[in-house]
């Protein structure tokens, strides 16, 4: 088995997790938030599919394709098309509104497949490859992308919590 493989692996649960986190939800609950200052499933999810897209495409030497492909104008959303989500406030996060959970898992099923060619493309010895020499050691391309698994996979598990609770206050 290659390296990649099991990145392949891991960006593949990450999908279901998306997927499975906003299955049969609301607009009303993909936008429900704990309190004022909470995340809200929609922001989670956008979020993490904007931090991998951009993420994949710096390494990838391609373009987003969240602009490439029209998701920005379809999520219409007031932020510069490079904005990841990275440093948002409460507002920003109030500001992320879908019409539907296929716009959300539609994107991130576009990043996942961009992700996943990239990924086709890469030998075990790309991975070793520097990427970011302002750190100390030097970021290398594998350390990169399975930081992006890390950051997706807890802003996934993030959204399934929020969707716990959502779903209770539907029982309610």
């Amino acid at each position: 088995m290659r390296a990649t493989d099991l990145l392949v692996d891991a960006f593949g649960r990450i999908q279901k997790a998306v997927h499975g986190s906003v299955t049969g939800l609301t607009v009303d609950e993909l936008e429900f938030r704990v309190d004022d200052g909470a995340n809200s499933i929609a922001w989670l999810l956008w979020h993490l599919t904007r931090v991998q897209d951009d993420h994949i495409a710096d390494a990838a030497g391609t373009s987003q394709v969240w602009s490439d492909d029209g998701w920005d104008r379809r999520f219409g959303l007031p932020f510069p098309a490079e904005d990841t989500g990275y440093g948002h406030d409460a507002d920003d996060v109030a500001a992320v509104r879908v019409a539907s959970a296929d716009l959300l898992t539609g994107y991130h099923d576009a990043v996942h497949d961009q992700t996943v060619r990239y990924l086709a493309r890469l030998s075990d010895d790309d991975l070793a490859g520097i990427v970011d020499e302002s750190w100390n050691p030097p970021v290398t391309l594998g350390v990169r992308l399975i930081s992006v698994v890390n950051d997706d996979m807890q802003h996934a598990g993030q959204a399934a919590y929020v969707r716990g609770l959502a779903l209770r206050r539907r029982s309610a």
